[in-house]
């Protein structure tokens, strides 16, 4: 019974592994075709129409992609392997079908004036680490940036040096230093823009300076300084013939938000009025000058017309009675051609009576 059990068990066994090659095996007419660089499969083998009728469509493509699947893993499978913290991983060979790029190729940065410089110069870049030892925490702390090391801003004493005025500021001082290197940094950004595009002029960031301003730039430069003050400009004095300022825009009017709430309450039931009635209002001022306007336009049309009608009737009469060849006409009457007769005497043979 024992040696009966263990054949069983051989036999068996031979049965399960049997199965498991079947299964990563997968028997094609034609052989695929390989890309393992882009872990891609051709499939040359036509497609059976025949089976695809007679099985469920969606499960002999699903057959289909998992047999060309599994071809492809064996292939991978088939690669030097190695082994790197602690998982089996595959260098695969250089890609041997040319894909299509889905946007085109990034053009090249144009270079700044500082690594024009260092080019030149041969000055390498050398690489900071991000965290630096802070002296007065005694911590690593971030080299820059929010909770930055040896942060001079969160001083709460400053020591005034000897040269300098004792009634002078040092932390405004040291905050407009810092607002100045700030404005530095984005001038130069944007004088590289500008050398970057070719002679382009520098991307408008409020009032940038120029090399040669022009007078309407002097102009709103020296409004928006007079305006940059907390009354707005009100009580700065002007200069002789100054003119306004165009096209600086609106400031916006609020209303109090203490004052008279009789106008704010007769405000918002107006508000209400209108919102609750079904017919909108009428303007009656507007509608009765609308229906004179209308009136008057009608009875003038009438008058010309009219005109126009009795202006018509009189000049066909007149072409009636002064026709050409009836009449006094230079055909018929006292005219200058018969019996010698002319204006204002007589004449026989070319002699006055």
């Amino acid at each position: 019974m024992a040696a009966v059990s263990i054949e069983h068990v051989l036999a068996q066994a031979e049965k399960d592994e049997a199965e498991k090659l079947k299964l990563i095996t997968v028997q094609k007419e034609l052989d695929v075709q390989f890309d393992l660089g882009n872990m891609l499969a051709i499939d040359p083998n036509m497609l059976n129409t025949r089976a695809v009728n007679q099985q469920n469509r969606e499960q002999f493509l699903r057959s289909l992609a998992r047999g060309n699947t599994q071809l492809l893993i064996n292939q991978m499978w088939s690669l030097p392997t190695e082994r790197v913290d602690e998982a089996v991983v595959v260098k695969l060979p250089d890609a041997t079908t040319r894909l299509p790029r889905e946007k085109p190729v990034p053009k090249a940065k144009a270079p700044t004036r500082w690594e024009e410089f260092a080019k030149l110069k041969g000055i390498q870049k050398k690489k900071k680490t991000n965290l630096v030892w802070d002296e007065v925490h005694k911590k690593w702390k971030r080299r820059w940036g929010y909770q930055r090391a040896n942060d001079n801003t969160k001083e709460w004493l400053i020591e005034v040096p000897v040269t300098a005025d004792p009634n002078h500021d040092q932390f405004k001082k040291r905050l407009d230093a810092k607002k100045e290197r700030v404005a530095k940094n984005e001038l130069n950004r944007l004088r590289n823009i500008a050398r970057a595009s070719k002679g382009g002029k520098v991307p408008g960031v409020g009032l940038t300076p120029t090399e040669q301003p022009s007078k309407t730039e002097l102009s709103m430069a020296m409004h928006v300084a007079k305006r940059s003050t907390a009354s707005a400009g009100r009580f700065q004095d002007k200069l002789p013939k100054e003119k306004e300022q165009r096209n600086m825009g609106k400031k916006r009017k609020f209303q109090p938000l203490i004052g008279d709430f009789s106008a704010e309450k007769n405000k918002q039931l107006e508000i209400l009025k209108i919102m609750d009635s079904k017919k909108p209002t009428m303007d009656i001022t507007k509608a009765v000058n609308r229906q004179m306007r209308e009136e008057d336009s009608e009875a003038a049309a009438k008058r010309r017309k009219s005109f126009n009608k009795g202006r018509g009737g009189k000049q066909g009469a007149n072409r009636k009675g002064k026709g050409p060849g009836k009449g006094k006409g230079p055909g018929k009457g006292k005219g200058p051609g018969k019996k010698g007769k002319a204006h204002g005497g007589k004449f026989a043979g070319g002699k006055r009576k």
